[in-house]
């Protein structure tokens, strides 16, 4: 990923992976983020300059710096901002299709003022139920169906009782953030949360950041945050009014940084109190939307912490079978499929095996 060059001008080779992380790369990520937010705003006030135009959309790998893009909103370019939720290579195949249907088609384009059409990104595989129960009759796993509003409730509550769940319903997300459809999902007042998922189930560094996820009406309580964020990709302050800790703490450099509890949301607040923020509106998302709520009716907490349902190196689970494999690897307590909810503790170990193959050898 780097060369020669970038070797001189930094004093020497990128570290190697998994080893020890010391102030020099943290100082380098820095500096390379802050450059990047500067040229992104930067070039964000040359194009409203040039166009006059009030709104902006961003696409390719770049747009998903959520806080640079946070940045560019907060500058006040422009009103509004739009981040392609599949950026990159994924989102260039969406691009080639759009291009093919409205210029070479020449399709009527049609404007929706209140919600695009990119449908929250839910556009990927979605499951039957009864596909669903045959998979888990036919593999001997023991589950409760439960009707929604009993499932959002009783999911509530293990979220309360610090309890990790993996969530899977609906179609699947398109693009690289899991929105509610293939997430895993804790609660974020937890201040140990975020090491535990690292650790236990993402199996990557302890001090990697994770996302809350917050109902739209109450963004504003808890982030700097005027505008939705659908898709995850703006970062934002959290409000003063959420914030905690009093300052930094004396004589603590790096990740001993990571030990204060700065906010209300400890497990999804930075160490300069950012988030990445993703918001929930009831009429777009309405599963994810009354779970979120009979957490808060629970709690008094209107936010959760979202991430992926994955572990690193691996692809977001698509299916059942995904699901339940890294759900019998991992430290997640509870797996969601649609209305059917399994206890990690009434399954068999995770050496049984599953389809004919041991688990360790699905690598």
């Amino acid at each position: 990923m780097t060369h020669r060059k970038f070797h001189k001008l930094f004093g020497g080779k990128p570290r190697k992976p998994e080893t020890k992380i010391t102030q020099k790369e943290m100082d380098i990520a820095r500096s390379i983020q802050n450059v990047t937010e500067d040229i992104m705003v930067k070039m964000a006030r040359h194009i409203r300059k040039e166009t006059k135009m009030k709104n902006l959309c961003l696409a390719g790998g770049v747009a998903l710096n959520c806080v640079a893009n946070g940045k560019i909103l907060k500058d006040g370019s422009f009103e509004k901002i739009w981040i392609q939720p599949a950026s990159g290579d994924a989102g260039g195949a969406l691009g080639a299709a759009l291009i093919a249907w409205y210029q070479n088609k020449e399709h009527k384009r049609h404007r929706h003022n209140h919600h695009d059409d990119q449908k929250l990104s839910l556009l990927g595989p979605c499951y039957k139920e009864t596909d669903i129960q045959s998979f888990l009759d036919r593999e001997n796993i023991k589950y409760k169906k439960l009707e929604d509003e009993v499932l959002f409730q009783n999911v509530a509550g293990l979220i309360a009782q610090q309890n990790v769940i993996g969530w899977f319903r609906g179609p699947m997300e398109f693009g690289a953030r899991a929105l509610g459809a293939r997430s895993i999902i804790a609660d974020p007042r937890d201040s140990a949360m975020q090491a535990k998922l690292n650790l236990k189930i993402k199996f990557r560094e302890s001090f990697r950041p994770f996302a809350p996820v917050v109902l739209n009406e109450k963004k504003e309580e808890y982030f700097d945050l005027k505008e939705p964020s659908p898709y995850m990709l703006l970062v934002a302050d959290v409000a003063s009014a959420a914030q905690r800790g009093g300052g930094e703490p004396q004589g603590k450099e790096g990740f001993e940084k990571l030990s204060l509890v700065r906010s209300m949301i400890p497990s999804v607040t930075h160490v300069d109190y950012s988030s990445r923020v993703q918001t929930v509106d009831k009429a777009d998302h309405p599963d994810f939307y009354q779970l979120i709520k009979a957490f808060e009716d629970l709690t008094a907490c209107p936010v959760l912490i979202n991430t992926s349902f994955n572990v690193r190196g691996e692809p977001i689970v698509c299916s059942p079978e995904d699901a339940w494999r890294c759900f019998m690897r991992t430290g997640i307590d509870y797996l969601v499929l649609e209305n059917f909810l399994i206890d990690k503790k009434d399954q068999p170990e995770p050496e049984t095996v599953f389809r004919g193959v041991p688990y360790e050898e699905l690598d």
